[in-house]
């Protein structure tokens, strides 16, 4: 039992030894990772969601920001409605009175305004129009559309055409190397007859044609 109890205890001690070692060579792992960078996933995470965290109370503060200006604005030109539940006729007449003036004032802004943008409309295309005129810049004109295909061939035409070797000889106008082609029309030799014969029609006198008869004297 003595025996057992020691071998026990020895145990013990030794996996207890063991998990030390492993414990602090765990320790010694995670400070050796902890110094490669200080963004570590844990904080770049962390920092994630207080980046996004922080940009949804920026565009919430920006949308009541403008939704308080919008009503800023409303009430600015359209003025606080009216309490028309109480009033009588004449309170209703002075009210209509007021937004029918308001109306015409604001409709009267508007045709300024519109007036006033056509202007400098009108004065920016000018500028355009002369700076366009000192750069040499000119409006294009529409170009028909051509086939793509007949300048390549006039271009194959003209390539063909210039490595054409025939055109580049010089003509020669001599005639000692052309065969002359007899006349058909000449008579062989023996259609020509006899020399006699010739000889014969050359001296026979030729008849002289007989006068004319006189004509009748009156």
């Amino acid at each position: 039992m003595a025996d057992d109890e020691a071998k026990k205890a020895k145990q013990a001690e030794i996996d207890r030894k063991r998990a030390e070692v492993r414990k602090r060579m765990e320790e010694a792992s995670k400070a050796k990772k902890a110094k490669k960078g200080f963004m570590t996933p844990e904080r770049k995470k962390k920092l994630r969601l207080l980046l996004r965290k922080k940009a949804a109370e920026e565009l919430k503060k920006e949308q009541e920001r403008k939704a308080a200006e919008r009503r800023r604005i409303i009430e600015e030109r359209c003025g606080r409605p009216k309490n028309v539940e109480d009033a009588n006729e004449a309170a209703l007449t002075s009210i209509i009175t007021g937004y029918h003036q308001r109306i015409t004032k604001l409709e009267e802004e508007k045709y300024d305004h519109e007036m006033t943008v056509a202007f400098k409309a009108m004065e920016i295309a000018d500028l355009n129009s002369q700076v366009n005129d000192l750069r040499g810049k000119f409006v294009k004109p529409t170009l028909k559309k051509v086939s793509k295909y007949e300048n390549k061939f006039a271009k194959l035409q003209k390539k063909a055409a210039e490595f054409n070797f025939r055109n580049q000889l010089k003509v020669v106008k001599k005639k000692e190397f052309t065969l002359e082609e007899e006349d058909k029309e000449k008579k062989p030799d023996w259609s020509k007859g006899k020399p006699g014969d010739q000889k014969a029609e050359a001296e026979t006198p030729t008849t002289p044609a007989p006068a004319e008869p006189a004509a009748a004297q009156a």
